[in-house]
């Protein structure tokens, strides 16, 4: 019993640590963010500062339009969750729950395109968006969500096989059609991996550097994640100004996750969907 309580304490122990490792860089971010420069940069370190510079969340929406930047990036992620939702759960109901010519090498096909590097990409999908004069637009960085990403429509799509045929047959037997059945059977079932899917493209999308880098030329269309490059120069970089834009720009997915916990982290009961 005493050696049981001696492991525990040790895991817990462990878990602190590690924990306390994780949570480390957003502590000394937050912390950096209302410091001054010279403050960060002291030697020997310190690890308060004088006095809290709350300018300095005010500097960075007056010193550049980080505002502004921040409504692009909502503007850009809302329709990037709403098409990923949309298009992934409609392609993997389909995959999952319909029988057709062609399902499974269609499939194949969509897993095969998982596997090919992303960087292998970024030439060709930037010389077709030029053709299409889709350059400096919002459409090249919004468009791709409404393409059913595979990987999201794989995870859907092995949930969906996970619940019971018997409900199909079931609501056919009562006159139902196949989308009768997706918006009122599979949709209501399928919360839990559909928030998963929304805090996944969130976040994703949300942090993307790259892309909105590619597409993006005007100072006025960048997003906030491209944005945060205007606070660092190519000799000196105002890193104050930088770690208070990034917490400002962390702030919206801790509030995601904390909002969305309980359904992101537990699963659905499906067997509630045949009771009665």
């Amino acid at each position: 019993m005493r050696n049981n309580k001696l492991i525990q304490f040790s895991v817990f122990i462990g878990m602190l640590l590690i924990g306390l490792i994780m949570v480390f860089p957003l502590v000394w971010m937050i912390r950096s963010s209302v410091m001054t420069q010279s403050e960060i940069f002291r030697k020997p370190m310190q690890w308060l500062p004088a006095a809290i510079q709350w300018k300095n969340y005010v500097d960075i929406m007056t010193l550049r339009p980080f505002a502004k930047w921040l409504c692009n990036s909502a503007f850009v992620v809302a329709f990037n969750v709403l098409g990923t939702m949309l298009t992934c759960s409609m392609a993997a109901f389909a995959f999952a729950r319909l029988q057709f010519r062609g399902r499974d090498a269609v499939f194949a096909l969509v897993m095969a395109a998982m596997m090919i590097p992303s960087a292998t990409l970024l030439i060709p999908q930037f010389m077709i968006w030029k053709a299409l004069r889709g350059i400096d637009t919002y459409v090249p960085l919004i468009l791709g969500a409404f393409g059913a990403p595979g990987f999201y429509t794989f995870m859907l799509r092995q949930f969906y096989k996970g619940i019971p045929t018997d409900i199909d047959e079931a609501a056919r037997m009562d006159g139902a059609n196949p989308l009768r059945i997706y918006l009122d059977l599979i949709i209501p079932l399928s919360k839990a991996p559909l928030v998963t899917v929304a805090i996944f493209t969130f976040t994703n999308c949300w942090n993307d550097f790259m892309g909105p880098l590619i597409y993006l030329s005007s100072e006025r269309k960048y997003t906030a994640a491209l944005g945060l490059r205007s606070f660092i120069g190519m000799y000196t970089g105002q890193w104050h100004y930088l770690m208070a834009a990034s917490t400002v720009l962390v702030i919206p997915v801790i509030v995601l996750f904390a909002c969305c916990q309980k359904v992101f982290i537990k699963g659905i009961d499906l067997s509630g969907g045949l009771k009665g």
